[in-house]
């Protein structure tokens, strides 16, 4: 991922849409998995909010490995721009530092993960927020976000958007099934917290969301679409790419996230979907390789890939509950495709 003018513009366009932002200025944050895509685009945003808008939010990344921090915000200063906290989501959270807000964001979320590591990806996600949210009881932290997924829905019938209570069908022995079952009971260990304990807390669960901070393991079918478009190969689709997804650029994604983090209701869960960006998979990888100029070949899936496919044929969400708090996403699937190209190193 390169930091450019055009980018750091992105930035500032980004932060001037999020609502009552100034409800974060001078409060500490923790991150964890801040170099995933999701997470590296709150932590852009949240710097830019310190450079821009001299918000003086204490930045804290908590994270397994300090080098991947370095590289991944290479135009920031530890200790000036951030202060790094030494992480792992299956150990308590072992530091002085202060949080008054929350943000977890990190999973494994790569679907060749989902089949080759089932336990590791249970126990990360149920123990990694629960050691959170043990941490925010102590601190007395303000809120709590937890960055669930659109896959604890499970698969319905009706061909409709899927609204924050449409819960249906998920096989949990199915290969797949650690993935969503343990975002769903992460998110029940969130509210049981708040009963209990008090703590304050929120959830959100992203669609789709692609964009060109991707990490060479992310196995999801936008990141590896946007390699081959960068590495001047074609994009290799493997099915027909008719599942209609609901896709939503990481930058817009990391404002809906401050946006829920600022304004949300406590216990309650908000969908992430760009209303504009609701294509089938196959329509999002014709807008990157319309921006690289190459290619579309179609190969069949490895055994092992096609185990850990998403199986709703339609996972498309309604963002109303978001957009009633004042969300406003600022970028088509056609401008994120080019951003991809353009920005991914």
């Amino acid at each position: 991922m390169k930091y450019c003018e055009e980018y750091n513009k992105d930035l500032i366009r980004v932060i001037e849409n999020i609502p009552e932002a100034e409800s974060l200025f001078g409060k500490s944050i923790l991150i964890t998995g801040a170099t995933g895509l999701i997470g590296s685009g709150v932590t852009d945003l949240l710097h830019c909010l310190n450079t821009v808008k001299n918000a003086g939010i204490r930045i804290l990344i908590a994270a397994r490995n300090r080098r991947r921090v370095v590289e991944r915000f290479y135009e920031m200063e530890e200790g000036r721009d951030y202060t790094f906290v030494q992480y792992d989501a299956l150990l308590p959270v072992e530091t002085n530092e202060h949080a008054d807000f929350v943000i977890h964001g990190a999973c494994n979320a790569s679907p060749a993960a989902y089949v080759s590591e089932p336990v590791e990806i249970m126990e990360s996600n149920i123990t990694g927020i629960g050691n959170l949210l043990k941490y925010a009881a102590a601190e007395k932290s303000q809120r709590v976000l937890y960055i669930s997924s659109s896959e604890v829905y499970g698969q319905k019938t009706d061909g409709k958007p899927y609204s924050e209570e449409d819960y249906a069908f998920l096989d949990i022995l199915n290969p797949r099934a650690p993935y969503p079952s343990s975002k769903r009971a992460a998110e029940t260990l969130c509210v049981a917290y708040g009963l209990e304990y008090g703590v304050d807390s929120v959830i959100v669960r992203p669609g789709h969301i692609y964009g060109p901070a991707v990490t060479p393991s992310d196995s999801k079918a936008t990141a590896q679409f946007t390699r081959n478009a960068v590495a001047g190969e074609p994009i290799v689709m493997k099915s027909a790419g008719t599942q209609l997804r609901s896709y939503t650029y990481f930058l817009d994604c990391a404002s809906a996230i401050l946006t829920v983090l600022i304004k949300g209701e406590n216990g309650k869960a908000y969908n992430i979907s760009n209303p504009d960006s609701v294509i089938t998979i196959s329509q999002i990888a014709s807008c990157i390789a319309k921006a690289a100029g190459m290619q579309i070949k179609y190969e069949d899936p490895s055994a092992l890939e096609a185990a850990g496919y998403n199986l709703m044929s339609n996972s498309s969400l309604d963002a109303g509950r978001l957009i009633a708090l004042g969300w406003k996403p600022q970028f088509s699937p056609e401008e994120g495709a080019e951003k991809c190209v353009k920005f991914y190193s």
